[in-house]
């Protein structure tokens, strides 16, 4: 059994998603932010237990981020705990946890006031709250800004995410990148036929979720990359992992229609245990990612501690551990963001679109040359090995216990947000 559910929503949310995105969106957040708790001053003394909020039993970023951190203290020897809190399935505190250990919410910035209002303000009370935000654009919408009040400090996976966030909490920014090495890999032992893949051929994967923008993950410059590389060779497989692809159909139709025809393309929706997600990625050859922007980029970074090539847009979250020494990178040209859903745009916000003639080049050279495949996998591997172990989860516990203590990732970020 799968231990995260991809069920249908609520049919009130299903009608509240009817209304016009940008004004909903703006409206709920305004109203939640006016009646949520704000973060009160001098900031609470905290205790070193860590509670850890967010999306724990569901399949998406956001629940993959908070679970993380939990595995990473459990390694690294942080006491935590952590508990549900999303909007989608609801918010359930520990009844009896530390009354000062301080909060981290793995909640972004416009669904956050509604998780301290339903958490209410009894719990918050002495607590340091933390957002753990990822923003994916240079520039953050007036919607984010909205729940800055809200907190006492934010932490972001990555340098890409704490310069855009710098400019709506000034010196309230920490880089926390996810810990993913300081917790041992697990993979299951299924191999290639367990995925349907054909075992005398050099597989690509392209993995993603709907629910974080079909535009922004840009499935279909991979598509477009991979049969400009390779057309119908039987010897040349993409297998495109989609999740949520049930709360998105036509989004999903346009991917059917993008590999019509193609007998070495297929689409895998089913949803897999962690364990089984590692060994698909270590069944594969290559991982794909021509996406317009990251926040972070999990889907490369465990594709590298696991070993593999990893293929991806040169921008953003991705650059910052992902270079020529350890990876494939693809150019790019910058070009103005424009999301359909209306979730990824901000006036004056620029994203990536890769060069997909360069994308196939890079491809094509990655399939015929298996040294270079296994030399960057192993590089890949030491870089993720050093870059993900968790020392900055640990500074920031560190200094979380210490009132008042100024931390060198946040002055960092601050003073690179303005240069």
């Amino acid at each position: 059994m799968n231990p995260f559910s991809d069920k249908e929503y609520h049919p009130l949310h299903s009608l509240w998603r009817k209304l016009p995105a940008e004004p909903r969106r703006r409206g709920a957040a305004g109203l939640t932010a006016w009646l949520a708790p704000k973060a009160h001053y001098p900031v609470p003394v905290a205790g070193e237990h860590l509670l850890v909020g967010g999306e724990i039993n569901r399949a998406s970023g956001l629940g993959e981020g908070a679970r993380i951190m939990l595995r990473a203290c459990r390694a690294l020897g942080i006491p935590a705990s952590g508990f549900q809190a999303s909007l989608l399935e609801g918010v359930s505190p520990p009844s009896d946890g530390p009354t000062r250990s301080p909060l981290i919410l793995h909640v972004n910035s416009p669904s956050l006031p509604s998780v301290l209002l339903k958490l209410g303000r009894g719990f918050l009370r002495n607590r340091r709250i933390i957002g753990y935000w990822a923003w994916e654009l240079p520039v953050v919408p007036p919607l984010w800004k909205m729940a800055a009040g809200c907190v006492h400090e934010v932490w972001t996976p990555s340098l890409f995410s704490a310069r855009a966030l710098e400019t709506i909490m000034p010196g309230r920014v920490r880089v926390v990148p996810h810990a993913l090495a300081a917790d041992p890999l697990l993979p299951s032992r299924l191999e290639r036929s367990a995925f349907g893949l054909p075992d005398n051929a050099v597989v690509v994967l392209v993995s993603f979720s709907l629910a974080s923008s079909f535009e922004r993950k840009n499935p279909l410059a991979a598509i477009q990359a991979f049969r400009r590389a390779f057309g119908e060779r039987p010897d040349r497989f993409l297998l495109l992992k989609v999740s949520h692809a049930g709360h998105y159909p036509e989004d999903m139709e346009r991917l059917r229609a993008a590999i019509a025809g193609a007998g070495n393309i297929r689409i895998e929706e089913r949803v897999f245990p962690a364990e089984d997600s590692q060994a698909l990625i270590r069944c594969v050859d290559i991982v794909l990612s021509l996406h317009r922007s990251e926040g972070f980029g999990l889907v490369p970074a465990e594709a590298m501690r696991l070993g593999r090539t990893v293929v991806a847009t040169d921008w953003s979250a991705t650059s910052e551990f992902l270079n020529a020494g350890c990876g494939l990178p693809v150019p790019y040209r910058l070009v103005p963001a424009r999301d359909p859903r209306g979730v990824f745009e901000a006036a004056g916000a620029v994203w990536a679109e890769a060069d997909i003639e360069a994308a196939s080049a890079i491809l094509s050279r990655a399939a015929d040359d298996a040294a270079l495949r296994e030399r960057l996998g192993a590089q890949a591997m030491h870089v993720a090995g050093q870059r993900f172990f968790g020392s900055e989860l640990l500074a920031a516990h560190w200094a979380l216990t210490r009132r008042g203590q100024a931390h060198p990732h946040m002055q960092r970020a601050s003073e690179q947000a303005s240069a």
